[in-house]
């Protein structure tokens, strides 16, 4: 009886036992499973803070300005100052400054720089002529027969005036140029204001050379059907020579003249040496009578 006692007694012992390490190890299982859970959590959690660390990492480098930024994670460029005030980040090209003949008397002594004489077929043809040199970087004036010319006068009279109020005089010169009266009008008053000069321009354009008027026989004409815009440029370097001459011619003449001046002012001051006086003081001193008389007892 004290045997199946023990024995009884044994087995529960091992039971409890056994059901003591269930109990461990379930305690132990489910730490375990706990502590993965609050790892997946915290995961989850760093993944949320992280997209909403970027989320609010462009809000902020949207919203606030190049200058005020002090993200240390986002690298701004910052403009630097530029002379116009624009950005650097945006390229900038200085304009060239313009010759300085271009602000002299003798440039503004008329009321253009470049007549376009032009058919009014070809208009298209001479606005984009005069919208090259017309823009900033060249900074010419150009008249145009059908934008400039004063509304109710005379054609005669306008063109006329036209020519003469212009430094140069640029032909186009095409097939509808030399069915036009109004245009052979106009070259024809240009022949006659500069003649074998260089301020006749002419630009052909569509035309033969067998059309080409004999008139301008003997002057070197520029082609625009190749390249228009190489064209232009001679054009407006043309009138820029002619300009800068005329420039250096008057400023050659109002030296002349102060200096024929200074040269006058000079020569006033004191009197010339007439032929008489120059004489008198060359020829040899005059002999008295009695010094005459001495010499001539003496060769006698």
């Amino acid at each position: 009886m004290f045997y199946v006692i023990n024995s009884v007694k044994c087995l529960v012992c091992i039971q409890s036992s056994t059901s003591i390490k269930r109990k461990k190890s379930n305690a132990k299982d489910i730490t375990v499973q706990f502590f993965l859970l609050e790892v997946q959590h915290c995961n989850s959690l760093e993944n949320d803070v992280k997209s909403m660390y970027g989320w609010f990492r462009r809000l902020l480098v949207k919203k606030e300005s190049p200058q005020s930024s002090s993200s240390p994670h986002v690298q701004v460029r910052t403009p630097s100052p530029s002379v116009d005030g624009a950005s650097s980040l945006v390229p900038t090209s200085t304009p060239n400054p313009p010759p300085p003949f271009l602000s002299s008397m003798i440039r503004w002594s008329q009321t253009y720089d470049l007549c376009v004489c032009h058919s009014p077929v070809d208009i298209e043809e001479a606005i984009r002529l005069a919208t090259y040199l017309e823009k900033p970087a060249c900074g010419l004036r150009c008249f145009l027969r059908q934008r400039d010319a004063s509304v109710g006068g005379a054609i005669p009279t306008e063109l006329c005036q036209a020519v003469q109020n212009s430094h140069c005089w640029a032909l186009l010169i095409t097939p509808n140029f030399l069915l036009d009266d109004w245009c052979q009008y106009m070259m024809h008053q240009a022949l006659s204001e500069g003649p074998m000069s260089n301020r006749i321009i002419p630009l052909v354009l569509n035309l033969s050379y067998s059309q080409y008027p004999k008139e301008l026989r003997f002057y070197y004409y520029k082609d625009l059907s190749k390249n228009p815009e190489r064209g232009y440029t001679q054009v407006y370097k043309t009138v820029l020579k002619y300009l800068e001459d005329m420039d250096e011619k008057d400023a050659a003449k109002v030296d002349c003249n102060m200096h024929s001046t200074s040269n006058r002012l000079e020569g006033a001051s004191c009197f010339p040496r007439t032929k008489l006086s120059s004489n008198y003081q060359n020829s040899e001193p005059l002999l008295s009578l009695q010094e005459i008389e001495r010499t001539e007892a003496a060769d006698s």
